[in-house]
């Protein structure tokens, strides 16, 4: 009877990258039982095209020949023995476990600031004492808090921004005895501090707090 013929999947040999489909796994195996090494590598490079027509997409993305050819060998379960424009990908070397990658930031424990904070300090410590350098270190002070907050979603005090402050410049930028307030919680997470600061520095003139205190 003809359903006896049938054969399911569940019955069939496991596809190593299924979206290939089965056809081209059966042309990999039978190329991988080729015993004449011309004829191998002239199937071979067929069945690379026809794997480059199956993902178009692909065609511009840097290495995709090599990718092709890697996903050939891991398809023939290493056993193709073909000539390739390639080194060829070996068992071991698909298993081998890449290097921990080092995270680039000199100071980890504070990492909701990013690396660019510290590059800020950096730069505001090689700046000479004087006005300027002292509106970039509160500049500076005040994206840390908004970057606390974004990282918290709760509230900080100016006096926890300007212990990290101090100790991701090593000492060098001290503001723990500033009489000067950062910008509010509220305005920095509404994302108002260019208006604030805008407002705050029309004509260039400098101002004060109703207290008398220099906002920067």
């Amino acid at each position: 009877m003809i359903i006896d013929n049938l054969e399911y999947n569940t019955e069939r040999e496991k596809l190593i990258i299924p979206e290939y489909g089965r056809h081209l796994q059966k042309m990999i195996n039978h190329t991988v039982a080729i015993e004449d090494k011309e004829e191998r590598n002239k199937v071979a490079k067929s069945i690379i095209a026809v794997m480059g027509n199956l993902q178009p997409h692909l065609r511009d993305v840097p290495e995709f020949q090599h990718k092709l050819w890697d996903q050939l060998f891991i398809m023939s379960d290493f056993k193709l023995d073909v000539d390739t424009p390639f080194p060829v990908l070996t068992k071991e070397k698909l298993q081998e476990r890449p290097e921990p990658l080092d995270y680039p930031q000199n100071f980890p424990k504070y990492r909701f600031y990013g690396n660019n904070i510290k590059r800020m300090i950096d730069v505001a410590n090689s700046w000479e004492d004087g006005e300027l350098k002292t509106a970039l270190t509160f500049t500076i002070a005040n994206h840390m808090k908004k970057c606390y907050l974004n990282w918290n979603k709760d509230t900080v005090e100016d006096m926890a921004i300007f212990n990290h402050l101090y100790e991701l410049s090593d000492g060098k930028i001290n503001l723990k005895g500033s009489t000067e307030d950062l910008i509010e919680a509220s305005n920095l997470l509404r994302g108002n501090n260019k208006k604030k600061h805008s407002s705050n520095n029309s004509g260039g003139k400098k101002n004060y707090r109703s207290r008398g205190k220099k906002r920067y």
